[in-house]
């Protein structure tokens, strides 16, 4: 369904780091801030229901988001929670926006147009259609499409932000893997997925004895009313400080690996439909449910090609169009029975590969930029190709075998690793944000709004 498409995969299609660490919600609507934080100037002055640093949150805004959040719930056929909680979630998440937004301003990280172009030819690829197929849904279904490009580009934004200020600290050794697949048992089942949903009750971070148990209270009655009968999603909207309150608590499908380290531990143990006890994190209190277990074992077997080349690169003395005309000649040598090796000793400008007689070893798929990798992967055994041309230059390709190989192992440390990193990201984004929002002047104006 559209609706569901935009609204938790439009994220996905954004840059390469795919928002490792907790979904981020794409606000549809009209009119929201720009990417500096500042209010749009054709916006009429209206009441303020919260102050930021030096900016605040309009009434407008907040009003245009409830409504997008409250459409998307009952599109979900999600039960609506009182507007007085839905409200105050709607409000910290615009906060937590704005907050962002104001370092990327201070930093200088501004999304261009063709930047912005691009990422949404790439989400309206993932929905299935063109751009302009794409803008044509929108408009029908009521949306401002200038207003959606602009909430798109500060989601972008904001992904830079995160990528800047916790994305780029995190590092995973090979003592850590080791650890992973030594002492997680469940990485032997690494396929198995686990369907979780949580609420959070956060503790600030130089929190009083008090504070402390009025959270551990608090989630103590929350855990009572979820065993009790009441529905954990809307209580989740209701309730929970987390980043997924809006969407239920939904953390989705991840392996246990995935999953953040004080969670993974408890997850296993748990039987579909069962909720864990409080569990204590940096952030504070939660409590997770298990919807459902998924997958098994596989191995992972790939297939690699044994392939050569010959690599000529243009320049002011050589241009693109004598390169190509030189390498077709080159081809024609090939197909007429002169050594491939030799020509490519000879004329290869690939530093690496050209003294080798231009091979390349057991190619894994996605190892090539993806023009020389198509071009290899139409080539039967003994067969050289076309000229063909990358961002490296002129290339005559030639396989030579091709094999499957099992490549479990390797596979499992990769996994392993992305793990780690992933699992390490996200309690960093929970914790960075936390003292974002405990570091900054946040007043609330919320009234009758």
């Amino acid at each position: 369904m559209m609706y569901k498409s935009l609204f938790f995969i439009l994220v996905s299609a954004l840059s390469g780091s795919q928002l490792a660490a907790a979904p981020l919600s794409f606000p549809i609507g009209k009119s929201e801030p720009q990417a500096t934080g500042r209010k749009p100037v054709t916006e009429p002055l209206n009441r303020i229901v919260a102050s930021v640093n030096d900016d605040v949150v309009l009434a407008s805004e907040l009003r245009k988001r409830e409504a997008m959040v409250t459409s998307q719930l009952q599109k979900q056929q999600a039960q609506l929670p009182s507007n007085k909680a839905l409200r105050k979630q709607v409000l910290d998440r615009l906060i937590l926006e704005n907050l962002q937004l104001q370092i990327a301003h201070r930093n200088g990280i501004r999304i261009d147009d063709e930047t912005l172009n691009n990422n949404l030819r790439k989400m309206a690829k993932q929905n299935r259609m063109s751009l302009s197929e794409f803008r044509e849904v929108l408009k029908q279904d009521g949306y401002d499409y200038v207003a959606f490009r602009e909430q798109f580009r500060n989601q972008i934004t904001i992904n830079r932000v995160r990528q800047r200020m916790v994305d780029s600290r995190i590092e995973v050794s090979e003592q850590e893997v080791d650890n992973l697949l030594a002492t997680t048992s469940s990485f032997n089942d690494r396929n198995r997925e686990y369907h979780l949903a949580h609420i959070l009750v956060s503790v600030p971070e130089a929190a009083s004895p008090e504070q402390v148990q009025a959270a551990k209270e608090r989630i103590q009655d929350i855990l009572t009313r979820v065993r009790g009968g009441a529905d954990f999603g809307q209580t989740a909207i209701a309730e929970s400080d987390g980043q997924q309150a809006l969407e239920g608590g939904e953390l989705g499908w991840r392996k246990s690996s995935q999953l953040p380290s004080f969670f993974a531990e408890i997850a296993v143990k748990l039987k579909p439909g069962e909720v864990s006890d409080p569990i204590r994190s940096p952030s504070g209190f939660h409590i997770i449910k298990l919807m459902g277990i998924r997958g098994g074992e596989q191995r992972h077997v790939i297939k690699q090609t044994r392939a050569r080349h010959i690599l000529l690169r243009p320049d002011a003395l050589l241009p693109d169009k004598q390169v190509q005309t030189r390498m077709a000649r080159l081809r024609e040598r090939i197909v007429q029975g002169e050594d491939f090796a030799a020509l490519a000793r000879a004329n290869s400008q690939d530093p690496g590969s050209g003294s080798k007689g231009g091979d390349l070893g057991w190619v894994t798929p996605g190892q090539m930029v993806p023009e020389f990798e198509q071009a290899m992967d139409q080539l039967e055994p003994g067969q050289t190709s076309e000229p063909i041309k990358s961002r490296f230059g002129w290339h005559l390709i030639q396989v030579q075998e091709r094999r499957e190989q099992d490549d479990t192992e390797e596979h499992r440390r990769n996994s392993a690793r992305e793990s780690i990193r992933l699992r390490k990201t996200e309690e960093e984004l929970q914790i960075w944000l936390r003292r974002l929002r405990d570091e900054s002047y946040v007043e609330y104006h919320l009234g009758d709004s």
